[in-house]
């Protein structure tokens, strides 16, 4: 299973920071936002991540994770020219995906409480896995409808009447099938490769899968600067709170053993001296 990190778009909401940098790159409490995303699939046990972003942003990714050998991960970089859609991810990663099965997080989406949901999926999936999410304003994302056995009959994006309040989240699982059937599609009305017309190519071949997200779990869409300060008071609460850290990709590097003690060691010593540092080197001790 391979892993892609979707850290485009214009940010046009996020004006004037993303003049200068990638909206993933803002800081959520004490880590850049892209961290959350990437946690998450390391915490799926995927090790292979290509990160996709503009030419001005991919220089700063590469400064921040390198190849992520640190980490006990192979990351590769890949330049979207354009917010030309999501779907266009799959086209752009056709090499790195090399006919096997990927994962895809948006990196503005984070997700927090118990994942085994998507863990579960990655496992068992076997063409196409998508989620729903219980929302008060689905009108801002795809919609699922449900019939009256929980099986999916539709999908619609950004519906003036959703038939359902249950949203699409930015994480999706799919078979090699997606890199042909993203190669096919035809741009939408604003001119992008749309993933819910992914979506309703698999669930016309009845190869779709829709999972629904309990009660427990936060998902955070931070495309906003009132959703960014949220997220950063919900994530600052919560680590103060228990001391410890989430979205915090060297301890998982350490904890999921992709790296040996020896290595996590060399890490934290490449670290300076702050708080960040201070909390691996007790996670060390500990673990």
């Amino acid at each position: 299973m391979k892993g892609i990190i979707l850290a485009g778009g214009s940010g046009s909401r996020l004006y004037p920071v993303t003049k200068v940098y990638s909206k993933q790159l803002t800081l959520i409490y004490d880590k850049p936002l892209i961290y959350y995303p990437l946690s998450m699939l390391m915490l799926g046990g995927i090790k292979d991540i290509l990160i996709i972003s503009n030419k001005e942003t991919i220089p700063l990714y590469k400064q921040l994770f390198n190849s992520g050998a640190h980490l006990g991960l192979n990351i590769e970089y890949a330049v979207q020219d354009a917010p030309n859609g999501i779907a266009e991810a799959f086209i752009i990663g056709e090499k790195f995906i090399n006919g096997e099965s990927v994962s895809l997080i948006l990196g503005d989406n984070i997700f927090y409480g118990n994942l085994e949901f998507f863990y579960k999926a990655l496992r068992n999936n076997v063409d196409a896995t998508i989620f729903g999410y219980q929302v008060n304003d689905p009108e801002r994302y795809g919609v699922i409808e449900f019939d009256e056995s929980g099986i999916a009959l539709s999908i619609e994006e950004k519906p003036s009447k959703p038939k359902s309040n249950y949203a699409v989240p930015g994480i999706y699982i799919y078979n090699n099938d997606v890199v042909n059937i993203s190669k096919n599609l035809k741009p939408s009305a604003r001119g992008e490769l749309e993933i819910t017309d992914v979506n309703r190519e698999y669930l016309k071949q009845g190869k779709l899968k829709v999972e629904k997200i309990g009660r427990g779990i936060a998902w955070l869409d931070t495309g906003t600067p009132e959703a960014l300060l949220q997220a950063a008071n919900f994530f600052g609460v919560i680590e103060q709170r228990q001391g410890l850290k989430v979205g915090c990709v060297e301890e998982i590097a350490y904890r999921m053993k992709f790296i040996s003690k020896e290595k996590f060691e060399k890490l934290i010593n490449s670290i300076p001296k702050s708080s960040y540092r201070s909390y691996l080197e007790r996670v060390m001790v500990d673990f």
